[in-house]
């Protein structure tokens, strides 16, 4: 069947077919698999490479800024060169790099490789998501993301398991090797299965300053920069997450790798069900409120968890903690992609590239931040995932949220000095409190800890 035909095909049936479901969605996972899968390995490489945890921590961040970029780059080249010739020679390029990263003798090769990786990892998630924009919109889109969710979801369940499997009997570097092999399923499958869903008069003409125009057009659209920021902010805690928890549970709590994995796949679990939480109420709850809620949800789970590291609490209330703040990212990906894509559909490949690029640059940012007082503390991890809930909930109630303030601000009232006053007063109240809040959770911590040691 010809690639345009089956592009009508898919379009014209309200339920999208499984395979089309798994290859977006295992598409989506490439970012997701080349993080999390090396996760449990992350004490193993700083030995093998004689290395320090904050250098190894390093090759996330350099991931990450790979995925973010990649996706600036091929998020707007798929709305002009169409979605499969891109991600063909890219997916081609990923298992390349891939193998690269195994046969890595020394960190900063290693790390080198590890933005290539990401870099080009990177198409995948952004024109997969496009092409799922192409076909469906409105509450429909919402279904299919948490369709998508199911694989995406299975990637961070599976890939630390299969990561703690392999260090149990082989080196790290055989995890990379199997990144490879995974890759060149991907490639074969978008070569023989996957339609072209951007049909030749849907496509941007021109060149690469209609790339930018599209990424200004994005600016100027308020409500979809606050869906964006808000969304990236909750990823950021999730990111500071990924890189934090491998030193946290195996050397403060003196986890397994196997038993890492295993509450890393609980979590990825946690995820999945509340993406289809997403997919079945959204019928019934509008999307906005079930943004709200999740947003909710994860800053009285990072405030949880900020008690969690100043008062060294137990490792189950550790895990709850956690659950918490990492499972209500499958309720905000799947609502935010789908708002803010109603409202940039006929740009979807830069759209898309927007809200990826946000998650992974403020990953990149966060990610270091987590070990500065060293593996062995863990208190940065729970600063930093609080903070990122807290400024999620800001934006979200500044930009998104319809407050009469938000009605004046969506009428472009915002230019008169006194809107902006009190704009910039509303954030720095906010702001302040957030410091306030954490200078008391440090004083009773000290304070605790003092009473622990006299008595």
């Amino acid at each position: 069947m010809a690639p345009l035909a089956q592009t009508n095909k898919l379009k014209q049936q309200r339920t999208p077919t499984i395979v089309f479901v798994f290859i977006l969605g295992s598409l989506t996972a490439l970012g997701p698999l080349s993080m999390d899968m090396y996760l449990p390995a992350l004490p193993a490489v700083a030995n093998n490479l004689e290395t320090t945890a904050s250098l190894t921590q390093l090759s996330i961040t350099t991931c990450l800024l790979g995925l973010a970029l990649g996706q600036i780059i091929f998020g707007p080249l798929s709305d002009m060169k169409g979605r499969r010739k891109p991600l063909i020679i890219t997916i081609l390029f990923y298992v390349i790099f891939s193998i690269l990263c195994a046969l890595s003798s020394h960190i900063f090769l290693f790390i080198i490789g590890r933005f290539l990786q990401g870099f080009t990892g990177a198409a995948g998630i952004v024109i997969a998501r496009a092409a799922a924009r192409d076909l469906y919109s409105g509450k429909e889109l919402t279904k299919f993301m948490a369709l998508l969710a199911i694989v995406m979801g299975a990637a961070p369940i599976l890939s630390p398991v299969f990561g703690g499997i392999i260090l149990k009997w082989i080196s790290w570097q055989a995890v990379f090797y199997v990144l490879a092999g995974i890759g060149v399923l991907l490639f074969l499958s978008v070569l023989f299965l996957l339609p072209e869903t951007l049909e030749e008069e849907d496509r941007l003409q021109g060149d690469a300053f209609v790339a930018i125009k599209s990424f200004g057009q994005l600016f100027r659209d308020r409500i979809f920069v606050g869906i964006a920021f808000s969304q990236a902010f909750i990823s950021m805690g999730m990111f500071a997450y990924i890189a934090a928890s491998p030193f946290v549970l195996q050397k403060i709590y003196a986890v397994s790798p196997q038993q890492y994995s295993f509450i890393f796949a609980l979590n990825g679990l946690g995820i999945i069900i509340f993406a289809q939480i997403a997919g079945r109420i959204v019928t019934r709850v509008k999307e906005e409120t079930i943004m709200f809620i999740a947003i909710l949800i994860a800053f009285f789970g990072g405030i949880l968890l900020l008690f969690v590291v100043f008062f060294e609490l137990h490792i189950s209330v550790m895990i709850i903690a956690l659950f918490t703040v990492v499972s209500v990212v499958g309720l905000i990906n799947t609502t935010s992609f789908s708002l803010a894509m109603s409202r940039q559909g006929h740009i979807a490949g830069s759209a898309s590239a927007f809200l990826g690029i946000l998650p992974f640059a403020g990953g990149a940012l966060v990610s270091p931040l987590t070990g500065i007082l060293g593996e062995n503390n863990m208190i940065p991890m729970g600063l930093v995932i609080f903070c990122c809930s807290l400024c999620a909930l800001i934006i979200f109630l500044l930009f998104v949220k319809k407050t009469k303030y938000n009605k004046l601000i969506n009428k472009k009232r915002l230019r008169s000095p006194k809107n902006i006053i009190v704009f910039y007063l509303r954030t720095t109240i906010c702001l302040k409190w957030s410091i306030c809040f954490w200078r008391q959770c440090l004083k009773c911590s000290l304070l605790f800890r003092m009473c622990k040691r006299i008595f």
